[in-house]
C-alpha cells in the first residue's frame, strides 16, 4: 500500500530493549478530504531510508499495515519499507544578456557617424 503526502516530522533513530532493536518515526500529512497525519514506523535496517528525507518534502511511502493483540486490546501499526521523494521542479535557466548598450562617451558624442 502507498501513502502520499508532505513530510511533517522525521524522528531520530531509537534503540529499544537490550538487543539493540532500532526504530524511527516518519509523520506524513496526506491531502485527503480532511488533512490527516499518518505516523509510519521504520524498523531495523530500514531506518537509514529516512536519512535523506526532510520536513516539507513530498513523498510516497510504501507501507505494510498490520496490528497485534495484547491482553484483549488491539494495536494497529503502519510499517514503512520504501520512501520515494518527489522530484522538485528545476528553476528556469537564466539567459545571459548580450545586447547591453555601450556606455555614452563623456563628450556626449555617442553617434557612430
Amino acid at each position: 500500500m502507498q501513502i502520499e503526502g508532505t513530510v511533517r516530522h522525521v524522528g531520530q533513530t531509537e534503540s529499544v530493549g537490550s538487543n539493540g532493536f532500532q526504530k524511527r518515526l516518519l509523520v506524513v500529512e496526506t491531502s485527503d478530504k480532511y488533512d490527516n497525519l499518518c505516523p509510519i514506523e521504520f524498523k531495523k535496517d530500514k531506518c537509514v531510508l529516512l536519512d535523506q528525507v526532510t520536513v516539507g518534502q513530498r513523498v510516497t511511502v510504501e507501507v505494510n499495515i498490520g496490528g497485534r493483540e495484547y491482553n484483549g486490546r488491539y494495536f494497529p501499526s503502519i510499517t514503512g519499507w520504501k520512501v520515494t521523494v518527489a522530484e522538485r521542479m528545476q528553476p528556469p535557466a537564466t539567459i545571459p544578456v548580450s545586447n547591453v548598450p555601450e556606455p555614452i562617451s563623456p563628450d556626449g558624442d555617442d553617434l557612430p557617424f
